[in-house]
């Protein structure tokens, strides 16, 4: 069973998200932010390459995938794949993370064999009312809660009560905010009943990231 309190500070980031740093390649700028993060004190990271400035090439992906999985394992924190179900398998991943236009939730379930993790978006009531119908998801992520613009595709400003929602649905089931999260909203997501904050440019923008990491942890961990 998923441990909770791996969601706690559950950083998400592909190259497209470290290109504004000013060296090194585009792999070079993503592993060196995820060592930061990782020194810092993340407690779960997903590889997630997506979009037009992402890296195109399957086999530069698998690459770097596999590269920021051995750091993860370097630092005990779990490695977690965004979308593509079968890479994940194939790198003994711990998790992998689908959204709800993605591989459908069943055929991923089938894949994994309970051998990862399994988390799914949820944007709307609708989408958590059919996640409950899956007891294999073994967390849900909850968002966009705030305007982001890292996940242009993603459903913008849900709203905090969607958290509330969610546990009340089912409270046993972790859960995850994502979208716009900062060190300055963060208190809002802990009081609605988060288990984990998932951040993208709260980490990848930080002038001091052990700082920022530091901020985003549940207050009572700090």
């Amino acid at each position: 069973m998923l441990q909770r309190e791996l969601l706690s500070v559950y950083f998400v980031a592909g190259t497209q998200d470290c290109l504004h740093l000013s060296t090194g390649t585009p792999e070079q700028k993503l592993l060196s932010t995820l060592e930061t993060a990782l020194q810092a004190g993340i407690t779960c990271y997903q590889f997630r390459e997506k979009g037009e400035l992402a890296l195109q090439d399957k086999q530069a992906q698998w690459q770097l995938a596999r590269d920021c999985q051995a750091l993860c394992r370097q630092y005990g924190v779990p490695f977690v794949l965004n979308n593509d179900v079968e890479m994940a398998v194939k790198l003994g991943a711990d998790g992998v993370h689908i959204g709800q236009k993605d591989m459908a939730a069943l055929e991923a379930i089938k894949l994994i064999q309970g051998k990862l993790f399994l988390g799914i978006s949820n944007s709307t009531l609708y989408e958590l009312q059919n996640s409950l119908k899956l007891p294999d998801i073994d967390y849900w992520a909850v968002g966009a809660i705030f305007n982001t613009a890292s996940k242009p595709d993603a459903m913008q400003n849900v709203g905090i009560d969607l958290i509330r929602q969610a546990k009340q649905l089912d409270p046993n089931k972790p859960l995850v905010a994502i979208g716009g999260i900062s060190v300055d909203n963060v208190a809002n997501i802990w009081a609605a009943g988060a288990d984990g904050v998932a951040v993208i440019s709260a980490i990848t923008r930080s002038d001091n990231v052990m700082q920022t990491v530091q901020n985003l942890y549940p207050p009572l961990r700090t």
